[in-house]
Formats: C-alpha cells, sequence, structure tokens
C-alpha cells in the first residue's frame, strides 16, 4: 500500500509536468525494452495514478480482513493483476542481466567500468525505476497471498485449511509432476545455449553476416555470450537438483557439508529469484522479435516457460 501511494504521488507529479518521467525517450544506449517506454507523460501518467490508487484502497481494504465472497474475489484479482503487471509485464530484461553480471558490477564498484563508460552507464534512471516496479510487484504479490490465506481461513506460512491437502501436492504425485517441469525446464534453455556456442564458433546462426562482424570486432563480446551460455547451461544443469538425489543431500564433491540433509529453501530461494526475472526477460523477446534476426530474441522466448 504504501509503495503504491508514494509511486502515484510520483506519477501524479510526472502528470503535472514534473521531471524524470521514467518511460519518455531517450538515447538509444539509456532505453529499455518496457511495454510503457517511450511513452508521453501527460498521457501514460494520470494512467498510472489512477492504477497506484486503486492500488492503495484495494491495500486499506486487504489490511482490514475485509471482504468475502465477490468482494473478496475482487479484491483478489486486483491484488494479483497489480502484481502480475508490475512484475512480469512492465520490466524487461535489465533485472535478468543485472543478476547475471552482479559478481562483476560488484568488481566495478571498486575498480570502474573498462572503457570510457562508468556505473552510470549500467545503473541509469530508466532502469532504476523498472527495478523500483518489480519490487513493487513482489510486495504486491506477497501482500495479495497473505491476504488470500488469512481470509480463507489457511495457514499464512504454508496455505494449508481445515480440508484436506490436493492429492497432487502429496510428495509422490508432486515428483511425477516435478520431473516433467524439470524436463521442459531444462529443454527450454537448449536455443539459447546453442545459438550463443554457434556465434561464438564463428556460424551465424539466426542473425546475419554483418550482426556476427560486428559482434566479432567488439572486444570482448563473443567472450560474453560464450560466459551466458556457459551461465545457462549450468543454470539449466542445477534445475536437476528439484528432483534429483544430490539436491536433497549435499554431494561427496561439497566436502564440508557431505552426507547432510540440504535444507529446502538452499534451493528455492535461489530458483524462485531465477524465475520472477525470467519471465519479463522472455516476455520482452516477444515484443523485440524480428524474423530476419531470430537468433537475437527468439531463443529468449523460452525463458518464460523456464521462469
Amino acid at each position: 500500500m504504501l509503495w503504491s501511494l508514494l509511486y502515484g504521488v510520483a506519477a501524479l507529479y510526472w502528470a503535472l509536468g514534473g521531471e524524470g518521467y521514467p518511460f519518455e525517450r531517450t538515447i538509444d544506449d539509456r532505453s529499455s525494452v518496457s511495454i510503457l517506454e517511450p511513452s508521453r507523460a501527460e498521457v501514460v501518467a494520470p494512467v498510472i495514478a489512477a492504477f497506484c490508487a486503486v492500488g492503495v484502497v484495494a491495500g486499506v481494504l486487504m489490511l482490514r480482513n475485509w471482504g468475502a465472497g465477490r468482494s473478496r474475489k475482487t479484491l483478489l484479482t486486483i491484488g494479483w493483476v497489480t502484481a502480475c503487471v508490475l512484475t512480469f509485464l512492465i520490466p524487461d530484461y535489465s533485472l535478468l542481466g543485472l543478476l547475471a553480471f552482479s559478481p562483476v558490477l560488484l568488481v566495478f564498484v571498486f575498480t570502474g567500468v573498462p572503457g570510457e563508460q562508468d556505473l552510470g552507464d549500467v545503473l541509469y534512471w530508466h532502469r532504476g525505476n523498472l527495478i523500483i516496479i518489480f519490487i513493487g510487484g513482489l510486495l504486491w504479490a506477497a501482500a495479495t497471498l497473505a491476504y488470500q490465506r488469512r481470509s480463507g481461513r489457511q495457514c499464512v506460512r504454508c496455505g494449508r485449511g481445515e480440508r484436506a491437502a490436493a492429492a497432487w501436492t502429496e510428495p509422490a504425485a508432486a515428483l511425477r509432476w516435478g520431473r516433467w517441469a524439470v524436463y521442459v525446464a531444462v529443454i527450454s534453455t537448449l536455443p539459447y545455449d546453442i545459438t550463443r556456442l554457434a556465434w561464438y564458433f564463428g556460424w551465424p546462426l539466426g542473425i546475419t553476416d554483418e550482426f556476427l562482424k560486428e559482434m566479432q570486432d567488439t572486444p570482448g563480446m563473443m567472450e560474453m555470450g560464450l560466459a551466458l551460455a556457459v551461465a545457462s547451461t549450468l543454470g539449466s544443469l542445477l534445475s536437476h537438483g528439484l528432483v534429483s538425489r544430490w539436491g536433497e543431500v549435499w554431494p561427496r564433491w561439497v566436502w564440508f557439508k557431505k552426507g547432510k540433509r540440504i535444507h529446502p529453501a538452499t534451493a528455492i530461494v535461489p530458483a524462485s529469484i531465477v524465475a520472477v526475472v525470467l519471465i519479463p526477460g522472455g516476455l520482452m523477446n516477444f515484443r523485440a522479435y524480428e524474423a530476419d534476426m531470430w537468433g537475437t530474441t527468439g531463443p529468449g522466448m523460452f525463458w518464460v516457460v523456464w521462469g
């Protein structure tokens, strides 16, 4: 509710002509691929302010545990739609990029960015705004889930209620469909990995010869693509741990933990973080798709499936 209030006030400020509207047209190097960019503040900012105002009212009602029957369903619809719009629809691949390059960015804090750029060229306002919106989406998802469980007389921590748990959540059933989910997730990473490896070895798979030459002439570009492909492959291998014994008991090569039980949060938390940033990145690729350059965005569409 507080997030909606503050962002709504900011949107109202932009609607009245204030500076810093984050979805205005900007230079190519600092533009995002958000669904709202580029747009005019006098058109879109009032809509954002109204959207946030609805969120404030819904938040007050949720805090008061108001609603039963149809009114409860209305509040839940508002909450989940708000969460999905803010988390998945408005952001682009920025969060995924920041997550993938976070170790390098930590080094850049102390060493500076190589070349003529600085950290301001990496973490600029258009991108920072999308991070703020993404955080708002996560807050709304948590708030709506808590209200849904609380108003439905379920355990706020685990979601279980007075009725017996659904059959598909039983361990044996979850392992059966969970294996298929893991197989699909692993396969969904292959198009991205294959295209980036092909580029590294000089095969313009899904791109033009000119674009491949341009990347080859850019220092470090091919190595960066190879590193991302390797990271994607390792991520898909880690997904196997969700249905494998080595995902439940520390393997022998982790000598200081070997044989001990792996706490579920050790897998669930990082997997969930990656999942929620993969989906907006995948949806962005649908918007940016070009048939003659399908290799640049086509494989990234499958991030939605992986997420």
